[in-house]
Order: structure tokens, then C-alpha cells, then sequence
């Protein structure tokens, strides 16, 4: 056997954990298996291609494997984005990009204003996106802006 046919069998060993730890963790060994083996093809020192294997290794670990679990890791909906965002509400207070309250649904949340405009207080103002338990407002018509 040859020495890239071993390294190739050792990456699909890899693949093959992978799959049954989905953590994003074995892939990276894989990768540099598979790499090793075709450097292997050409370079035969046996110490040269276990750095290149660590080397490889560390770096897929450190800037492929957080993009792909940030792409396939899923996240928990919380349902706030579908219930609020886009959603009609009333000023309650005046909302500026500081302070403000608005009321959806019969319950009153802290505003900000989105664009930074002053929005009188009874006026309708469209949710626009959320962080943590603030609500960023936008005025719904541009009446009554200051």
C-alpha cells in the first residue's frame, strides 16, 4: 500500500466520524488527510507531510470550520421576528433614537427610533427589526416628523 492510498483511507476514516459526531470537528482532519495525500504523491518524508497535516489541520480549524457551522447549524426561531418585525404599533411616548415606548398586542416595549427622526407620540410606527427587548421603529406616514 502505498502512502497516499493510507493517508486517503485515513480521511475517509474522518469523513465517516464525521458523520456520526455532526460537530464540524473531524472534517478538518479529513481535509488535511485528503491534502497530505496528494502531497505525498511527491514529497515521501514522512515528518514534512505530519506538518503539513497539523498545519493544515489548525488552520481549517480555525477559519473553515466557524463558517460552516455558522452555515449549517440551525438556529431556534423565537417566533419575536415573525410576530413583530413589520408589524404596526402605536407611539405611546415620543420615540426618539434614545428613548421611547411603543404598544403591539397590548403589551408596551421600549422603541428607538431607526432613522434617528424625532416620532410624535399617537403616531403609527412600523417595527423594524429588534435587539434583545428594544423595538427600532420607523413612522408609518411621514406626518408630524421633526
Amino acid at each position: 500500500m502505498h502512502l497516499w492510498e493510507l493517508l486517503a483511507v485515513l480521511g475517509i476514516g474522518f469523513l465517516i466520524l464525521e458523520m456520526f459526531t455532526p460537530s464540524m470537528f473531524f472534517l478538518n482532519f479529513a481535509l488535511a488527510s485528503f491534502i497530505c495525500a496528494i502531497v505525498s504523491v511527491y514529497e515521501k518524508n514522512p515528518y514534512i507531510l505530519v506538518g503539513i497535516f497539523f498545519i493544515f489541520s489548525f488552520v481549517s480549524f480555525l477559519f473553515l470550520r466557524p463558517i460552516l457551522v455558522k452555515k449549517f447549524t440551525k438556529t431556534k426561531e423565537t417566533g419575536l421576528q415573525s410576530k413583530y418585525i413589520d408589524a404596526v404599533a402605536k407611539a405611546e411616548e415620543e420615540i426618539s433614537e434614545f428613548s421611547g415606548v411603543i404598544s403591539i398586542y397590548g403589551e408596551r416595549w421600549e422603541a428607538r427610533s431607526e432613522n434617528r427622526t424625532i416620532i410624535p407620540k399617537g403616531s403609527e410606527v412600523k417595527i423594524v427589526r429588534n435587539e434583545s427587548i428594544i423595538m427600532y421603529v420607523e413612522l408609518l406616514n411621514n406626518e408630524g416628523v421633526s
